[in-house]
């Protein structure tokens, strides 16, 4: 069974481009368009990784990885950050929350695939 992987984002668009890129290495992916959506797939589903947006509407990623790493059940899924609103400081402010990494958009799509691998295998 190939490692699963959740992503997290409010834009279709990204969740598709998630999706397509890493289900080409032969990674199952599970999508979510909200932390209310990722929580219910978590009910059911313990993904390997976690591709994280962090600016969604309602529950943000960074309130959601701060839940997810207090939850001793889910505190060793890895959370990569991802953000299309790199400020100074996000990358501080997503490494405190618990993200294992950051990445900012628009995803380098090589770059988005060597992470995760890298992170899977010591997983």
């Amino acid at each position: 069974m190939p490692d699963t992987i959740l992503a997290v984002d409010d834009n279709p668009q990204n969740l598709k481009l998630v999706r397509l890129l890493l289900a080409a290495e032969g990674h199952h992916v599970v999508t979510a368009a909200g932390a209310d959506e990722a929580l219910r797939v978590l009910e059911t589903t313990t993904p390997a990784v976690i591709l994280m947006d962090l600016q969604m509407p309602g529950i943000d990623g960074l309130e959601l990885t701060r839940r997810l790493k207090a939850d001793p059940a889910r505190s060793e899924i890895v959370v990569i950050a991802l953000t299309a609103y790199a400020m100074r400081g996000d990358r501080e402010r997503a490494l405190a929350a618990g993200c294992d990494d950051y990445v900012t958009k628009p995803i380098d799509t090589t770059a988005l695939v060597s992470l995760v691998t890298r992170w899977l295998e010591r997983a």
